[in-house]
């Protein structure tokens, strides 16, 4: 079948035309649209791309990132364009039949040698959401867990029985059921300590998704 062609036409700078008549992707949980398109980003943010914000992120501040700094952390960055496949839930009876989305990810040299430097100094490795945590593991070497700079995409699929290469520990949020992010945290921290910690999530009235609560998992 042969594809169609469209030409599209515009007058002025397309992105500041898309900010102007474009809504914010929004995942399909959230059914209101957002007056403040910021709060629906990290503060961290510098590239456009992405169609959804990396939400583990949302919990920091200008403030609180330094006082992590202050504490002697070594902040990283990576840059990943979150796909809005990362919210289609896994509907196949068997889960290694799902055919996972793709995601394009940069990172620099200079922030590969943060994370080198605190793999080889017996430091622990922090991945901020599910996103940072499937770069870092698809650059990743097999045998000693090192990452080099690079581009490309991933379609990196973690599920129980995935054997972590790179993180140590993992900040995330509490996220949908029959998701590729709840596969994701059940196999870095054991699928029945993840329900534990969801339980307890849920008598405590922890709020769940994008705005919601975070956990960090060690």
């Amino acid at each position: 079948m042969e594809q169609e062609k469209l030409n599209l036409h515009i007058h002025g700078i397309f992105n500041e035309i898309l900010d102007q008549i474009g809504l914010m992707p929004l995942p399909p949980y959230i059914h209101e649209s957002l007056k403040d398109k910021d709060r629906y980003q990290t503060v961290y943010a510098k590239y456009k791309g992405s169609a959804a914000a990396p939400t583990a992120g949302l919990h920091f501040t200008p403030e609180l990132l330094k006082q992590i700094e202050e504490k002697g952390v070594k902040i990283a960055n990576v840059t990943l364009h979150v796909g809005i496949g990362t919210f289609r839930p896994v509907k196949e009876e068997n889960i290694e039949d799902h055919k996972m989305h793709t995601e394009h990810f940069y990172i620099k040299e200079e922030d590969c040698k943060k994370i080198n430097d605190a793999k080889q100094n017996g430091k622990r490795v922090i991945a901020v959401g599910t996103t940072s945590c499937r770069v870092l593991e698809t650059i990743a070497d097999e045998k000693t867990g090192m990452v080099k700079a690079q581009e490309g995409d991933t379609g990196i699929y973690i599920y129980p029985g995935y054997k972590f290469k790179c993180i140590d520990s993992l900040i995330t949020n509490f996220h949908l059921p029959k998701s590729t992010l709840l596969m994701l945290v059940s196999a870095f921290a054991d699928r029945e300590f993840i329900l534990k910690a969801y339980k307890e999530a849920v008598e405590q009235k922890y709020r769940f998704f994008s705005f919601g609560d975070a956990m960090l998992i060690n």
